[in-house]
């Protein structure tokens, strides 16, 4: 019989969220649930109970919850979530608003950038502001062709907290890429970096920003937002302006607009390896239960934690760690190539960050051993107590790296699998109490 790798202590188990979410259950509902089955079980035979618990639990903001927690249970596509609530993505993320670390930036130079949850409102303040005057309105959709930046998670915030619609892809993205997504789309206002760093390399944006804007006749207004250079030269761009330049800065509160549960948030897309991408559009309030669902419980984040994930803001764990700002934990963003300019890069902002949650790759993983990086021999890795892998299968090679060589006893690691193209999503979790398990769950995804 095979040793598990990792076993959780009582105290561990006893300190979580997801424990002190069963005690929650066990006295709402007189139940006398002791494991992860236990809620587990009842989770998928009382849907209603268990998504309206955890709304309260997770302290969901919102005008109005409603009575009614689903409607035609037994119809897929046809089942309608909260269908009374009214609720706005952004006043999620931003209702903590004191004076804690709320985002931190760390790039390829070593530089550091960070806002606390106060400064961050006042910036999608501004910004939404000036989103209003340009004449973005609920339902409009604003893109993002932009590195993983603070000003990128504020221009998202800003277009969400009007009702508008985010969408973004990576910046090394060529023409046709870009225009095979936004195409589709059309958005009425684009933000860009004038430029990306990868591998020591700095890449001037502008040029291919002109082209996809050629193309895409509904942007009204570029803006601008300084990276490589403090006052780029963004005249090769029609009606652009500089980020500093277009913002309100008098604004100081914003008006959240409040939404149905199923009014549009994100729209994403798929690889594009079969044609076109294909577009998903998310809902506000299913993609915010769910991911708050997943950060609270299976991750166990809270206010105490800094939460990173290496990601570019054309993948999914983009829009997933970016939720991480409702939990009240400071959200560490990296830019560029996490072997630049030395394979252990990450590591080293870790230890200066204290990362407790670090979320990451199987090939990142693979390639980190491959290039004898020992982080745990290397780095003071104490506050980490969980690693995040997304995407292909972890192999067991993998796995025995990361308990030799980063961290021999800290928790469970966390495999998430994703189908994009299900309105279920069926994630394979280690959770907190170390139990793994097939978990079928709402996710409120609708291809449009």
């Amino acid at each position: 019989m095979q040793t598990p790798l990792w076993t959780p202590s009582s105290e561990r188990i006893h300190a979580s969220r997801i424990w002190s979410f069963i005690q929650s259950v066990n006295q709402h509902y007189g139940k006398d649930f002791s494991s992860y089955n236990d809620l587990w079980q009842w989770s998928v035979d009382h849907l209603d109970q268990f998504w309206s618990h955890f709304w309260d639990f997770a302290e969901i903001k919102a005008s109005r919850k409603g009575e009614r927690v689903l409607d035609h249970a037994d119809k897929m596509p046809g089942a309608e979530w909260f269908p009374d609530a009214r609720l706005n993505f952004a006043e999620n993320l931003l209702k903590f608003r004191d004076d804690k670390p709320a985002l931190v930036f760390r790039g390829e130079t070593d530089d550091r950038y960070s806002l606390t949850h106060a400064e961050l409102y006042r910036k999608v303040a501004q910004l939404a502001s000036a989103l209003r005057q340009q004449g973005v309105v609920k339902g409009d959709i604003v893109a993002g062709f932009v590195p993983n930046l603070p000003e990128t998670i504020i221009a998202m915030l800003a277009t969400t907290s009007i009702g508008a619609v985010w969408t973004s892809c990576s910046p090394d993205f060529g023409i046709n890429g870009v225009l095979d997504r936004f195409g589709q789309v059309k958005p009425k206002v684009l933000f860009t970096a004038d430029g990306y760093l990868y591998n020591g390399k700095a890449n001037n944006s502008i040029e291919r920003v002109a082209g996809i804007a050629e193309h895409l006749s509904s942007v009204e207004r570029i803006v601008v937002i300084p990276y490589l250079n403090e006052q780029p030269d963004v005249s090769p761009l029609n009606n652009a302006v500089l980020l500093a330049d277009f913002v309100d800065n008098d604004a100081t509160e914003i008006v959240f607009e409040q939404v149905p549960f199923n009014h549009p948030l994100y729209v994403m897309y798929s690889s594009g390896t079969t044609g076109v991408p294909k577009c998903i559009l998310h809902s506000v309030g299913g993609t915010l239960i769910q991911q708050l669902k997943e950060l609270i419980l299976h991750t166990d984040i809270g206010r105490e934690d800094s939460f990173f994930y290496y990601t570019t803001c054309g993948w999914m764990m983009w829009n997933w760690m970016v939720t991480g700002l409702a939990t009240g934990c400071k959200v560490v963003l990296f830019d560029g190539s996490p072997f630049a300019p030395r394979p252990s890069i990450l590591w080293k902002v870790a230890e200066e960050e204290q990362i407790s949650v670090f979320g990451t790759s199987a090939k990142y993983l693979a390639a980190l051993e491959k290039a004898g990086v020992k982080p745990g021999r290397d780095f003071d890795l104490r506050p980490l107590k969980a690693i995040l892998s997304t995407g292909s299968p972890l192999s067991h090679e993998s796995f025995l790296y990361v308990y030799r060589d980063i961290k021999k006893r800290f928790a469970a690691l966390f495999y998430f699998r994703w189908n994009r193209y299900c309105l279920l999503l069926c994630v394979r979790i280690s959770d907190t109490t170390g139990v793994g398990r097939g978990v079928a769950v709402p996710w409120f995804r609708y291809g449009c």
